[in-house]
């Protein structure tokens, strides 16, 4: 069983930083891959961003390269999501995810265990 919980999520305005943790317990995310995705109201949920095992490789979603950085600290079985420039679109529920492989992926089918989401909200 692997459980993770997101921290850090809020309201913030336009333009301002935010940055997500997701503390991982259980058994080992070392040698996985992980992502974050986001679901807005009335949306599906969508992938963000993902890192592969390592830490070496990363994948973003095109609204959000440039502005959101994707990292892990496996010594604090942590990953974190730097947000920056936020937008009014940004707006989302945000989950991380356990990949089930040590590369990225960006189906959500990918990924078998879930957090519980942290709100964003960004207001003008």
């Amino acid at each position: 069983q692997v459980v993770l919980v997101e921290s850090g999520g809020g309201l913030v305005q336009a333009g301002d930083s935010l940055r997500l943790s997701c503390a991982a317990s259980g058994r080992t995310f070392t040698n996985y891959a992980m992502g974050w995705f986001r679901q807005a109201p009335g949306k599906e949920r969508e992938f963000v961003a993902a890192i592969n095992w390592s830490g070496g490789y990363t994948e973003y979603t095109d609204s959000v390269k440039g502005r959101f950085t994707i990292s892990r600290d496996s010594a604090k079985n942590t990953v974190y999501l730097q947000m920056n420039s936020l937008k009014l679109e940004d707006t989302a529920i945000y989950y991380c995810a356990r990949g089930r492989f040590a590369s990225v992926h960006r189906g959500a089918d990918n990924y078998d265990w879930w957090g519980q989401g942290t709100q964003v909200t960004v207001s003008s």
